[in-house]
Formats: C-alpha cells, sequence, structure tokens
C-alpha cells in the first residue's frame, strides 16, 4: 500500500502542472475570450448601481425572498416580465495575488484526494495506466463537476460550462499522467 505522504512529489508537481496550463488557458488561448461579456455601457451601469450600496454577496432577480412567496401575484408577474439575471458583488478590489494563491490552494486539495483514493486502490509499482485511470477519473471529478450544479442552478451560459467542464479534462489528464509518471515503484 502506498501512503499519502509518499505522494507529496505527484500532488506538488500535478497543482504545479495544473496552475500553468489553466493559466495557459485563461490567458493565452482564445476559447474563454467569448465567455465573460462586456456591459454595453459599463460607465453607466457603475453609476447607477454604486449609490445602491450593495454589500458583497450574490444576488438573483427576481427573487421572491422579499417577503412575498413564490405564489404571490407580485413575484409571478416580475418572472413573466422579466429582466431575469444574477449579480456577483465582491465588495473590495480584487488581489490578484490572493486569488492566484487560493486557485492553487485548490489545485493542491484536488491532488491530495487523489492521491488518497489512488493510494486506496493502487499499490507501489502499479502499471502506468492503471494509476492513470483511477487518479484521472478522481482528478476529473474534483475539477470537473464539482461546480456544474452551481453553474446549472445559476443558469450561467451553456457556452461557458462547456469551456471550463473542457478545461477540467485537460487538468484531469495532467494530474493523471503526473500521478501515473511519479508512482512509488516497488522497493
Amino acid at each position: 500500500m502506498v501512503g499519502v505522504s509518499q505522494l507529496w512529489l505527484p500532488i506538488l508537481v500535478s497543482s504545479l502542472a495544473v496552475f500553468f496550463i489553466s493559466s495557459i488557458i485563461w490567458m493565452v488561448l482564445p476559447h474563454h475570450k467569448a465567455d465573460i461579456k462586456v456591459l454595453p455601457d459599463e460607465k453607466m451601469f457603475a453609476e447607477r448601481i454604486t449609490p445602491l450600496n450593495i454589500p458583497p454577496g450574490t444576488y438573483m432577480w427576481p427573487n421572491c425572498g422579499s417577503g412575498e412567496g413564490p405564489s404571490s401575484p407580485e413575484f409571478k408577474s416580475r418572472m413573466e416580465s422579466g429582466p431575469w439575471g444574477s449579480l456577483n458583488v465582491i465588495g473590495k478590489k480584487p488581489s490578484f495575488a490572493f486569488n492566484l494563491v487560493a486557485v492553487f490552494s485548490v489545485y493542491v486539495v484536488v491532488g491530495v484526494f487523489v492521491a488518497y483514493i489512488t493510494s486506496q486502490s493502487r499499490g507501489a509499482g502499479a502499471a502506468f495506466g492503471e494509476v492513470f485511470q483511477v487518479a484521472g477519473a478522481t482528478a476529473m471529478l474534483g475539477y470537473g463537476m464539482g461546480g456544474l450544479p452551481g453553474a446549472i442552478f445559476f443558469s450561467k451560459p451553456c457556452r461557458f460550462v462547456m469551456t471550463e467542464f473542457l478545461d477540467s479534462v485537460v487538468y484531469a489528464l495532467a494530474t493523471a499522467a503526473t500521478f501515473a509518471w511519479l508512482w512509488p515503484s516497488v522497493i
């Protein structure tokens, strides 16, 4: 049996690989360029929303949480007439450095779970393909499936969901290849 502590190198290397791959995907490759739209009049939007002093959080409208129930005529009318949308208010200027560290930390956590699950089903000296199979399936769960329910429920555009899902396939393949490559041999 392989202990998770023996897998610190594939955890670290796969996390770094996914970090660099995700950086290339988001900063160099063109497939995400159409995912996030520019507001038609960002300046006017900012001028109108700023005085509302909306606290940080995620908002959806129409929303029946304002006291009336989902069966009230007012809410039904707003649901029929629209517009419908969601808004994520951060509340402070985002820190690019903090976000990079936080995302890398997520990659490490996924790597730890990949290490744990793979170590429970594959022993030292397991063949490349055997390790790749379990590590890849586990990484796909970590990278690709976790965000889908929220993306569906909060109506993220289908294109955005699909491009993120395709990215997660690449991340899972990189993670699986790293674990299979660095898997401990029989001593």
